[in-house]
């Protein structure tokens, strides 16, 4: 599973014109999910995200998470993060999770996340989307978790 995990003063998503979903400061975590994945890794990720100290505090160190700021998150689904780039100049998608199942995998983070972290805002899973943001920073991290073997 991976998370491209953002520190933005504010984001948004659209969906045919019209805005779905916004935050202001918080994280955009754009999220993909590849074959092996789990519920439980889905949800660990999520507490990470919660817990990953990327504010600054008091002395300008990176050392608050997005629950010590109370800021919100924005969960957006992108499957192209688990694209297969190693060689060649076309991204190969065999190791994402077929979409079925990242639907599902996706709608139970999602509801996960607000049961955890109420105002959690989410894009559409499948849609073209539009994401707006600005990056505070820029601060971006990209967090991996590996199916268990």
């Amino acid at each position: 599973m991976i998370a491209l995990v953002q520190r933005v003063n504010h984001a948004g998503v659209t969906v045919s014109g019209n805005t779905i979903a916004r935050i202001d400061k918080g994280i955009l975590a754009f999220i993909g999910y590849e074959k092996g994945d789990t519920r439980e890794m889905s949800h660990k990720m999520f507490d990470r995200i919660l817990r990953y100290r990327i504010f600054s505090d008091e002395n300008d160190k990176m050392n608050l998470s997005v629950s010590d700021i109370g800021g919100r998150v924005l969960l957006v689904s992108q499957f192209t993060l688990a694209a297969e780039t190693s060689r060649g100049n076309r991204p190969g998608f065999d190791p994402a999770m077929p979409p079925d199942e990242a639907r599902e995998m996706y709608g139970d983070l999602v509801s996960y996340a607000r049961s955890r972290a109420p105002g959690t805002e989410s894009g559409e899973f499948g849609a073209d989307m539009k994401v707006a943001l600005e990056n505070d920073g820029p601060v971006t991290f990209l967090l991996r978790l590996d199916p268990p073997r």
